[in-house]
């Protein structure tokens, strides 16, 4: 079962993408993205890849992002 925890501040971000941890990305309580990797990111925005050209943007307030981990 996967394990998720919350990223909310630029470290947590960084890290994530340091580390190319998997993220799954929520907006109004729905998915709507899974099993993508942080790219970059600024204050505002958050860019996610699936694939090889499967870049998307996300506000970063609008959604919430979380880090999915195996146990």
């Amino acid at each position: 079962m996967a394990q998720n925890r919350r990223l909310e501040t630029d470290q947590e971000f960084n890290e994530a993408m340091d580390k190319q941890a998997l993220i799954r990305i929520f907006k109004d309580d729905h998915i709507i993205d899974s099993g993508v990797v942080i790219t970059r990111f600024d204050d505002q925005t958050i860019v996610v890849q699936s694939g090889v050209s499967g870049l998307f943007y996300y506000p970063r307030t609008a959604c919430e992002f979380f880090e999915t981990k195996q146990r």
